[in-house]
């Protein structure tokens, strides 16, 4: 019982994938000025939307990748990046992925060309993307699903290591 309370006092939960998509929907919503811009919401999941992003008048996708977001308490960083879906573990193909994070990398492959162009662009995307987390073990997992981001996209990308 105690070793629950601590958990909770501790804010260590678990948000399902599905939750923390539409939460950052909300968010980029908010930005975009319009919905269904990534996927759309369905019952528990979502449904992906392959069509390029367009965006808004007076922003661009440079606008997007640059922005400042902060996941609090993060965990495992499910707001950041979500290679697997935290309820059940399983994986969540590239294309699927709704993590802040992986909505700017997405973003960089719809709109450069070039691997030096890639990698200047999603180094901007990282650094521009944070989590805090007090907990050691949880930091330790949210930085290795960032790292392992980062190399899912650019095998992805250009099939290779």
């Amino acid at each position: 019982m105690k070793k629950k309370f601590l958990h909770k006092k501790n804010a260590e939960v678990l948000t399902p994938s599905w939750l923390c998509n539409i939460q950052n929907n909300l968010i980029d919503n908010r930005w975009f000025g319009r919905t269904n811009i990534f996927n759309k919401e369905s019952e528990k999941t979502w449904i992906t939307l392959t069509e390029k992003i367009e965006f808004p008048e007076n922003k661009t996708w440079k606008d997007y990748i640059s922005l400042n977001r902060l996941e609090i308490c993060c965990g495992e960083a499910p707001y950041l990046v979500s290679r697997y879906d935290s309820v059940t573990g399983k994986p969540i193909a590239i294309p699927d992925r709704i993590g802040l994070l992986d909505r700017k990398l997405r973003i960089i492959n719809e709109n450069v060309s070039s691997k030096a162009e890639w990698e200047k662009y999603s180094t901007k995307a990282f650094k521009s993307t944070y989590g805090y987390e007090k907990k050691g073990t949880n930091l330790l997992l949210a930085r290795l699903n960032l790292f392992f981001t980062y190399i899912d996209y650019y095998m992805e990308r250009f099939s290779k290591m």
